[in-house]
């Protein structure tokens, strides 16, 4: 919470290039199905929410802008990709997965569902496995070395070299 008590939320790009806080309530979270969210996402549907009537600040960096429609821009991170906003007239949203802690931000609502993927109410019921859970993989994923920027704020950027 802030000094005036308004929750905070914070998050960002993968790589840390770029990073956000929001003070004050966020307005309704999505998930939208059209195809130009399925295409900024690259993923079934894109999940928003909306930072109107919030104070949001870009806090280091700040998206790199493609205009995806005569309304609409799409900010995303120049160095790593990520997808991170969508902009409007009435105004801006975040991408959900962008926040630090992505589980407080609830989607309430889908939109542009006649754009729907047909499976995508299945993905529930597909049988789901841990990651550690494939021994052929086993070996491999234990090595990886993740260079993904922590789910908080850091001081420096990057905070060190990667090979």
């Amino acid at each position: 919470m802030s000094l005036d008590n308004q929750p905070i939320y914070t998050g960002g790009c993968q790589c840390g290039a770029v990073r956000f806080r929001v003070e004050g309530a966020l307005g309704e979270a999505s998930v939208c199905h059209c195809r130009m969210c399925q295409k900024a996402s690259g993923n079934f549907y894109m999940s928003l929410v909306s930072v109107r009537g919030a104070r949001m600040t870009w806090t280091r960096g700040e998206p790199r802008r493609f205009r995806s429609s005569n309304f609409a821009n799409r900010g995303f991170c120049e160095a790593c990709g990520t997808p991170l906003t969508y902009e409007a007239p009435d105004g801006v949203a975040l991408s959900i997965g962008a926040f630090d802690q992505p589980e407080e931000v609830a989607p309430v609502v889908q939109w542009g569902i006649e754009a729907k993927l047909p499976y995508v109410d299945d993905v529930p019921t597909l049988p789901g496995h841990g990651t550690l859970d494939d021994q052929e993989a086993a070996d491999f994923i234990s090595n990886v070395v993740s260079y993904q920027h922590p789910d908080y704020d850091t001081e420096t950027w990057p905070p060190e070299q990667k090979p």
